[in-house]
């Protein structure tokens, strides 16, 4: 059975817009450099899991649109690249440290501010809105997701 995930992108890097203009709606995620996220998409993501576009780090944080995993992951070349803000100088190319998947935008929603979200009792366990979290890819519930999806319209 497919997952749910929510992954966040600052919307000067690769928003919402971004994804539905570029080639076949699709973007790849790169530039994760968590262990956690890594091991996300390394490990459980698959091509048409479920998707919350999520907007982070602007005037205001929030899901503003659905989207799909739309391959199976690999290495992440902005890793390999001394240019790219993302590079990591221990990776070894025999053995990628940091991968990705592509993602295909699916539509834009109505943007769901992060505040919004707090105010819904049947999203107060969501892994976004614990303390702390700071987590760029999380797993969503169906019933999370069902809330969103009525909200996002």
């Amino acid at each position: 059975m497919s997952k749910i995930w929510l992954m966040k992108s600052e919307p000067a890097e690769v928003s919402i817009d971004d994804a539905l203009a570029a080639s076949g709606q699709t973007v790849p995620w790169f530039g994760v450099r968590n262990y956690q996220a890594r091991n996300f998409m390394r490990d459980e993501m698959r091509p048409g899991d479920a998707v919350l576009f999520y907007h982070s780090s602007c005037p205001e944080p929030g899901i503003a649109g659905l989207a799909e995993v739309a391959s199976t992951p690999y290495p992440d070349p902005t890793q390999f690249d001394p240019r790219s803000p993302y590079f990591d100088a221990k990776s070894d190319p025999k053995a990628p440290r940091w991968i990705l998947v592509d993602v295909r935008a699916l539509r834009k929603t109505r943007l769901v501010p992060l505040s919004e979200l707090r105010e819904h009792p049947a999203l107060a366990g969501m892994r976004l809105l614990a303390r702390g979290n700071r987590l760029s890819i999380t797993p969503v519930t169906r019933a999370e997701f069902s809330v969103i999806k009525k909200l996002a319209r």
